[in-house]
C-alpha cells in the first residue's frame, strides 16, 4: 500500500511538473518562438505626409539575423527638430523595439505582440503616449502610425537613395 501511496505522489508530481512547462512554453507568443524577418524595412525612407516646410526621414540598417537598427529624425530649414534611435533587437525567444531620444536617459522598450512576414506591432502600456507602435509594407513604401487610446499619429514614407 505505501508503495502504491508514493508512487501516486511521484506520478502526480511528475504531471504537475509537465503542466507548468506547458503553460511556461505558452507564455511566448508562438510567433516570437520564429524568427522573422525585417529586411522590408532595410533602407532611407522619407516621409510622404509631414506638415509643410518639415521633413522626416527613418534608415535601417540589418545589423545581424537578430538586431536591427534604425534612426529617425525630422529636420526643418536644415535644422534638427527631432532625433531617435530605434532598434527590433530578438532576445530570449522575443522581439522587442526600443527607441530612445536624446532627452531621455533610458531608451523605451514595446514589446512586440503582433509579428508577420509585412508587418509588426509593438506595445508599452506603461507609458502615456505611444502605447502602440505599428510598422506594415505597403506596396514598395512602409507605413506606421503611434497612438495610445485618444490619439494615433499616421506616417507614410517613401523609399530614397542614399
Amino acid at each position: 500500500m505505501k508503495k502504491a501511496l508514493l508512487l501516486s505522489i511521484a506520478i502526480l508530481i511528475l504531471s504537475c511538473q509537465q503542466n507548468k512547462k506547458e503553460s511556461t512554453s505558452k507564455e511566448v507568443p508562438e510567433f516570437s518562438k520564429k524568427m522573422k524577418n525585417f529586411d522590408w524595412l532595410l533602407g532611407n525612407w522619407e516621409r510622404v505626409n509631414e506638415e509643410k516646410g518639415k521633413r522626416t526621414f527613418e534608415k535601417w540598417h540589418k545589423i545581424s539575423d537578430t538586431e536591427y537598427s534604425g534612426i529617425g529624425f525630422t529636420m526643418q530649414n536644415d535644422d534638427t527638430l527631432k532625433k531617435e534611435k530605434i532598434q527590433l533587437i530578438h532576445a530570449h525567444g522575443k522581439w522587442n523595439l526600443t527607441v530612445k531620444v536624446p532627452e531621455e536617459k533610458e531608451a523605451i522598450v514595446f514589446k512586440m505582440i503582433h509579428q508577420s512576414e509585412s508587418e509588426f506591432t509593438c506595445e508599452n502600456t506603461e507609458i502615456d503616449f505611444p502605447n502602440t507602435i505599428k510598422y506594415w509594407k505597403n506596396g514598395d513604401r512602409i507605413n506606421a502610425s503611434v497612438s495610445n487610446a485618444e490619439i494615433e499619429i499616421p506616417f507614410e514614407f517613401k523609399k530614397v537613395k542614399p
